[in-house]
């Protein structure tokens, strides 16, 4: 459950997407392989300090657990509020990288990792995406919208999608 050092983060710049995209990504690659999940990566980084507040991938904590929700349960943890209170703890201007579209349902029967980021409050200003949740496991989501309904702003970052693809699905039956 250990974050990245800071010292190894701190080459990526401010409003470097691509580099926090890339930290997703490699924060995918630790998730085990499973057929019925996508490996994904996440990074929460308060905007205006640069500051990265937690990352997550999935499977990392115990349970079913995906990115999003491994981000939010550790800030949860390290301030010792409930995920819907976590908002008092927070800065004002998070970015939250991910490197699937957050799921709009959990077939597992778990909180849906927008309802979490919606929970957590205005905190959340942009969400960036690597791609659209693809259709294997449930069809249409609707994390964008809800996201956006809220005041939250989602912006692909293009350019990772082939990569990010490969990394989510890798230990699928093809």
């Amino acid at each position: 459950m250990s974050e990245p050092a800071q010292d190894s983060l701190s080459d990526i710049r401010p409003d470097d997407h691509e580099g926090y995209m890339r930290l997703a990504l490699s924060l995918a690659t630790k998730s085990p392989l499973k057929p019925t999940n996508y490996r994904v990566g996440a990074v929460m980084v308060d905007k205006p300090t640069n500051q990265v507040l937690a990352t997550g991938y999935t499977l990392e904590l115990p349970g079913n657990t995906h990115a999003e929700q491994c981000c939010i349960e550790k800030l949860a943890q390290k301030y010792a509020l409930t995920g819907t209170r976590l908002g008092d703890a927070l800065p004002d201007a998070i970015a939250l990288y991910t490197t699937v579209e957050p799921c709009s349902q959990r077939l597992s029967g778990n909180k849906p990792c927008v309802d979490r980021i919606l929970e957590v409050g205005k905190h959340i200003k942009t969400v960036y995406v690597g791609v659209q949740e693809p259709d294997t496991f449930v069809t249409g989501n609707s994390s964008r919208r809800k996201l956006e309904d809220a005041g939250i702003e989602v912006l692909l970052v293009s350019g990772f999608e082939r990569d990010i693809l490969e990394v989510a699905t890798a230990g699928h039956k093809t």
